[in-house]
């Protein structure tokens, strides 16, 4: 099976045909103020897209603020990247939800599996970031944590992932998929067709791995 692939903190229309051009799966739209990355639902509803899907990145709203969100920029999934609880993902809908965890906040593998197993019936997708909190910093996991681990849902692994760690943390941690950001970008939300482009180049040769 194929890498997902993920580009997230879309900001301009340029760089999102470049990431279908590419061959991304999902394309993140963040909706948090303080993000340099935030854009608002009249822009992501602008968009228009071939393939792939459109993901919102939502931190402090209600489930009613994101619902509402989703329908104005037509959004297919809700990526919740705060501290959303079970009934947060019920409202917004098992199927659209993308439920975020970061591993580094745990003290132990248990407490890290107790949580995936509490969201695995609320969420389509998990997405595992590097930090305690937030996103789009550049930091990397370590990918060890997850050969400990039993994650049932497919999941993307994001944290820092360029082409030159690519191919390491894919054949290490084993995800679903990979969310690219700071790493392919020039600025914040401002990305970079090159580094765009030899992130991709690395996630074709782990799919050759994974297939031979």
């Amino acid at each position: 099976m194929n890498m997902i692939v993920k580009v997230c903190g879309m900001t301009r229309k340029e760089d999102v045909a470049s990431c279908e051009e590419l061959g991304a799966d999902f394309l993140g739209f963040i909706f948090h103020p303080s993000s340099p990355r935030c854009v608002d639902a009249e822009f992501v509803r602008s968009v228009e897209l071939a393939k792939a899907k459109k993901v919102g990145v939502f931190v402090k709203q209600s489930a009613t603020e994101v619902l509402e969100t989703m329908k104005n920029g037509q959004l297919d999934f809700a990526q919740l990247h705060g501290g959303q609880n079970e009934e947060f993902c019920k409202a917004v809908g098992r199927e659209r939800v993308i439920k975020v965890l970061w591993p580094q906040r745990y003290d132990s593998v248990k407490e890290f599996q107790a949580d995936i197993d509490r969201y695995t019936p609320f969420c389509r997708y998990m997405l595992f970031d590097a930090g305690s909190s937030g996103g789009g910093h550049g930091k990397s996991l370590d990918f060890s944590i997850f050969s400990e681990v039993k994650i049932p849902n497919p999941w993307f692994l994001a944290g820092g992932l360029t082409a030159r760690n690519m191919l390491e943390a894919i054949s290490c941690a084993k995800p679903s998929g990979v969310d690219l950001n700071s790493g392919v970008e020039v600025s914040p939300g401002i990305k970079d067709i090159n580094k765009l482009s030899a992130a991709f180049v690395s996630v074709h040769l782990a799919n050759k791995r994974n297939q031979s």
